[in-house]
């Protein structure tokens, strides 16, 4: 295996947390800390994607993105990396493939925010996601009713862990998912973009 690839040992809980982190910001710090402590997680990988396609227009460099995550998300347990431009993979079902066969014997889980829950019936092969892993959603402000509501969220109705369970998540066989409401800080990264203090030019 490249030594580029993050290290993970055969028996541990992993949550994927993946996006274009455009720019990163303390929300997604936060939602790490809080994926760490909820779902039996012995790591989260930040999973820095080469760009969203359904994103019209494409985010900033990749490796402008990374080292401002890096930068941000400094926590013994979190890996900022950008395997998925190492591997070649677009669409989260095809990386999660394939990282299950990278590290056997690992047990991975997705991990989203509410708002990713309500439109994730839109996603290529998104039972393929629900189908490979457990999934772990956190709710974020508005989005908590939308989220139960959504396609995804009745189909796989009968395979959702209590609240109280979630720290099962991790090593739960799929299909499994759980939803947690935490304290979230009501950030954006388009919010960010939108007030002009992200500079995708700029050098960290």
């Amino acid at each position: 295996m490249p030594v580029s690839h993050p290290f993970a040992r055969a028996g541990q809980a992993i949550g994927l947390f993946g996006g274009s982190f455009d720019p990163p910001h303390p929300g997604h710090v936060h939602i790490t800390r809080q994926a760490l402590a909820r779902f039996g997680l012995d790591q989260v990988w930040w999973l820095v994607s080469p760009g969203n396609p359904l994103k019209a227009h494409g985010p900033a460099p990749l490796e402008r993105r990374m080292a401002a995550a890096r930068a941000l998300m400094q926590h013994p347990r979190v890996k900022v990396t950008d395997i998925e431009a190492r591997l070649g993979t677009r669409i989260t079902a095809e990386t999660i493939l394939r990282l299950r066969a990278l590290y056997p014997g690992v047990d991975f889980v997705w991990l989203m925010g509410a708002d990713n829950l309500a439109q994730i019936h839109r996603w290529h092969h998104w039972r393929t996601i629900f189908e490979t892993v457990p999934v772990g959603v956190l709710a974020r402000p508005g989005d908590r009713i939308s989220a139960r509501m959504s396609p995804a969220a009745r189909l796989y109705a009968p395979y959702r862990l209590k609240s109280g369970d979630s720290h099962l998540l991790g090593h739960a066989p799929a299909p499994a998912w759980c939803f947690v409401n935490v304290p979230m800080t009501d950030v954006s990264s388009s919010e960010i973009r939108a007030r002009g203090e992200w500079d995708p030019a700029r050098p960290t």
